[in-house]
């Protein structure tokens, strides 16, 4: 895979509370054209576009908006991975452009909050835990899953739980502490505190801080927990010639990755051994590169626990070193261990599906130096890590700044 194609363009949305009176189909249209634009193209460049479920359109999304934008697209497709979904579309569009299906395609994600609107089961809106009777919320129908029919009824409805049971799994099997856990929430936040579009930017916290936040799932404090949000982002991704013509940095896409164990906690076939390994083990085999030449760790955070357990699993640290790793190292944009450099979603926000998206859009802006205040020092290599449900679907990227 590696050379296939690389990403030129990107557009994100700032993370916003509600977005009263907007569709999510609005939001899509505006942030793919915005990412076609940065990417130094005209809609009639594009002939591909990958998109993923969403609500008010319940088919035929991907004709809906290649519509609703003008293109004349040789190339459609339309992602359920959850969390995962952003660095998975990165993927299968160079695999079609490597096909010879398409020369660009936008990836485009969404996802919008009104105040009408039932609040989610799901503990961190990343598509973990979907409603029993509308999968997603998307109106698909009764969902008549083993989740639906022996596990909602009885309260195992959200992401929380699985996490908390995650983390709890951990700190029997490992040593962590809980200010470990903690520098983690701290140290993406100080990153965002030099993000302009970060939700939380200008707000730095302390490991007491978050240490002595609300217990929500023990042992999961508040501030170690992402806050759904509303947004959107898009990457472009091209055919090498298109990279080339453009005379822009270009991220390229080196190596990826995926894996898919299960859908809830109940059904995972280990809590400690995850999908997240063998992702992460086929996109370094496949760039041809070490863990230790990367310089950006872009990694899924919906929980402080995900990282450390992501931090593990991709191989950066042996299994249970993950507490320790986290004491030896500075994870902000300028220590030496850059991780999340846009704050993550802890401390930029969880737009939907487009918070997954937000882990590629500052890898590819990274690797084009385009990081703005927190640009890392020399970045050749940015490692991307995607995580659906609950540590359920996992998709892992290499991008660099050469083919």
């Amino acid at each position: 895979m590696r050379g296939w194609a690389a990403v030129t363009g990107v557009a994100e949305r700032k993370p916003a509370r509600w977005t009263d009176g907007e569709t999510t189909i609005d939001m899509t249209a505006q942030i793919g054209v915005q990412a076609i634009t940065d990417a130094g193209l005209d809609i009639a460049d594009i002939d591909g576009l990958i998109c993923h479920p969403m609500g008010g359109v319940p088919m035929l999304v991907p004709s809906t908006i290649i519509e609703l934008l003008g293109i004349r697209a040789t190339f459609a497709d339309s992602i359920d991975l959850g969390g995962a979904t952003g660095a998975a579309m990165v993927w299968r569009a160079a695999a079609a452009i490597a096909a010879g299906q398409c020369r660009a395609v936008v990836c485009v994600t969404a996802s919008r909050r009104q105040r009408r609107d039932r609040p989610r089961p799901s503990g961190n809106g990343d598509g973990g835990a979907p409603p029993a009777k509308a999968a997603g919320g998307w109106g698909l129908g009764k969902d008549s899953s083993a989740f639906a029919e022996f596990e909602v009824p009885f309260g195992n409805v959200g992401a929380n739980v699985g996490y908390a049971m995650i983390a709890q799994r951990y700190l029997h099997d490992h040593d962590a502490t809980p200010e470990q856990l903690a520098k983690i929430a701290v140290h993406q936040r100080d990153n965002a505190c030099r993000n302009p579009d970060a939700f939380f930017y200008g707000q730095p916290i302390t490991v007491e801080d978050v240490l002595g936040s609300e217990m929500v799932a023990d042992p999961l404090h508040m501030l170690e927990i992402v806050m759904p949000s509303a947004g959107a982002a898009a990457v472009v991704v091209v055919h090498p010639d298109l990279a080339r013509a453009s005379g822009k940095p270009a991220a390229w896409l080196l190596g990826a990755g995926e894996c898919v164990t299960h859908k809830t906690i109940t059904y995972a076939p280990s809590l400690s051994d995850t999908a997240i390994r063998p992702a992460a083990d086929r996109a370094f085999a496949q760039a041809g590169v070490g863990r230790d030449r990367i310089g950006l760790a872009s990694l899924y955070d919906c929980y402080t626990i995900t990282v450390l357990v992501t931090l593990e699993e991709a191989g950066f640290c042996g299994r249970g070193e993950g507490g320790r790793f986290v004491s030896e190292h500075d994870l902000r944009w300028n220590g030496d261990f850059p991780l999340n450099t846009h704050g993550g979603q802890l401390s930029f926000g969880q737009p939907g599906l487009a918070g997954g998206m937000s882990h590629v859009t500052e890898a590819v802006r990274q690797v084009q130096q385009r990081g703005d205040g927190r640009q890392v020092a020399g970045l050749e290599l940015a490692f991307v890590n995607g995580n659906g449900g609950i540590m359920s679907e996992e998709c892992a990227l290499v991008l660099g700044t050469q083919p």
